[in-house]
C-alpha cells in the first residue's frame, strides 16, 4: 500500500522539485552575473510553476504529488521553521501585538464585508471574501462556507481569485520595504498581516531577512488561530438561519501549528542544539522552494478571466483595506 502511495505521488512530486532545481540554478545564476539573488529560487519557483500551468494542464498522474507537495510538505516546512523562533522573541515585540492583531483581523473583516455589499455581492460571497482576505485565504474560505450554506459558485470563485491574487501579494509586497523604509521587524509584522497562508509568509519574507520570516511567520500562525472565534461567532449567527455545522479543534488549529508551537517551546527552552538547528533550517528551506513550485502549478492566469469583475474589485480592495490598517497598527504600536 506504501509503494502504491509513494508512487502515485512521484510524477508530481518529480515535476515539483525539477521546477525547484532550476529555479535554484537561476539564483545561482544571478548571484555569479550580479553578485546578489535579486529573486530567491523560491520565487523563482512560483514564477516558474505559474508560467508552466498556464500553458500546460498537468495530467492526472501529477495531481496527487503537486497537492502533496503544496501542502504537506509546506506543513512539515512551516513546523520545522518552529526550531528558529523562541517566544522570548514574540515577548520582545510588544505585549499589545496579539491584542493588535485580533483587532486588525476583526476590523478587516467588518470593513471588506461592508465594501463587498456596497459592491453588490451576496451576503455569503461578502462573508467568504472578507474571511479569507482577512484571516488565510483559502482555509478559511473552506472553514467558513459550509458554517453560512455558502453555494458552490461562490466558494470557487473566492478560492480562484484568493489563488491568484495570494501568489500577487507575495511577490508584490517585498518592494514596500524600500518604498515606506520598513525595518526587518516591520515588515515581518505586516507580512503576517496581510501575506494569505502561512507557508506564503515564508516566500514573502525570507528574501527580506530571517527576523522577517521569523517574526511575520509567528505573527500569521496567531491571525490563523483567529478562525476559531470566528467561525465559532458565526456558527452562533448561522445556528439562528437553521444552520449549523462541525466543528474541531483539528479543523480550527491545524496540526501543523501544533508542531510550530511545539518546537517553538523547546528552543524556548534551549532543548535543541545549535548542530540540530543548523541542519533543521535548510531542510525547511527546500522544502518551501518545491512547495513553492507547486504552489505555482496550482495558479493558472486564465482563471483571471472567468472571475466576476465585482468578485475582483471586492477581493482587491479588501486586501488594500487590511494593508492600511496593518500599518496602522505597526505605527501604532511603534514597531521599530
Amino acid at each position: 500500500m506504501k509503494r502504491q502511495r509513494i508512487a502515485s505521488l512521484a510524477p508530481g512530486v518529480g515535476l515539483c522539485m525539477a521546477i525547484s532545481l532550476v529555479a535554484f540554478g537561476l539564483q545561482l545564476a544571478e548571484e555569479h552575473w550580479t553578485g546578489r539573488p535579486w529573486l530567491e529560487a523560491l520565487v523563482i519557483a512560483i514564477l516558474l510553476g505559474t508560467a508552466l500551468r498556464t500553458a500546460w494542464t498537468p495530467g492526472g498522474k501529477f495531481l496527487p504529488g503537486i497537492a502533496f507537495s503544496g501542502k504537506t510538505l509546506l506543513e512539515i516546512a512551516v513546523v520545522l521553521l518552529g526550531a528558529s523562533i523562541s517566544f522570548q522573541a514574540v515577548a520582545a515585540a510588544g505585549s499589545g501585538l496579539v491584542l493588535g492583531i485580533a483587532a486588525v483581523v476583526f476590523a478587516a473583516i467588518g470593513a471588506s464585508f461592508g465594501l463587498c455589499r456596497l459592491l453588490g455581492l451576496p451576503w455569503r460571497m461578502g462573508v467568504l471574501v472578507a474571511c479569507g482576505n482577512s484571516i488565510c485565504g483559502n482555509s478559511a474560505i473552506a472553514a467558513v462556507a459550509p458554517v453560512i450554506g455558502a453555494k458552490g459558485e461562490d466558494v470557487t470563485s473566492s478560492i480562484a481569485f484568493t489563488a491568484i491574487l495570494g501568489v500577487v501579494v507575495v511577490l508584490s509586497l517585498p518592494l514596500l520595504v524600500p518604498l515606506l523604509n520598513l525595518s526587518e521587524t516591520q515588515y515581518g509584522v505586516l507580512a503576517g498581516l496581510t501575506v494569505y497562508a502561512v507557508p506564503q509568509v515564508l516566500a514573502a519574507t525570507m528574501p527580506v531577512g530571517v527576523a522577517s520570516t521569523q517574526l511575520g511567520t509567528l505573527v500569521k500562525l496567531v491571525r490563523v488561530l483567529m478562525l476559531g472565534p470566528v467561525v465559532v461567532l458565526l456558527s452562533l449567527v448561522a445556528g439562528g438561519r437553521g444552520r449549523s455545522a462541525s466543528l474541531s479543534f483539528g479543523r480550527l488549529v491545524p496540526w501543523f501549528i501544533v508542531g510550530f508551537l511545539a518546537l517553538a517551546a523547546l528552543r524556548s527552552a534551549g532543548a535543541i542544539p545549535d548542530a540540530v538547528l543548523r541542519g533543521i533550517m535548510p531542510a525547511a528551506t527546500a522544502l518551501t522552494i518545491v512547495s513553492m513550485a507547486a504552489l505555482g502549478l496550482g495558479v493558472d492566469l486564465r482563471v483571471l478571466g472567468r472571475v466576476g469583475g465585482r468578485v475582483t474589485l471586492a477581493v482587491s480592495l479588501s486586501l488594500v483595506v487590511l494593508l492600511g490598517i496593518s500599518l496602522a497598527l505597526i505605527r501604532f504600536l511603534g514597531v521599530a
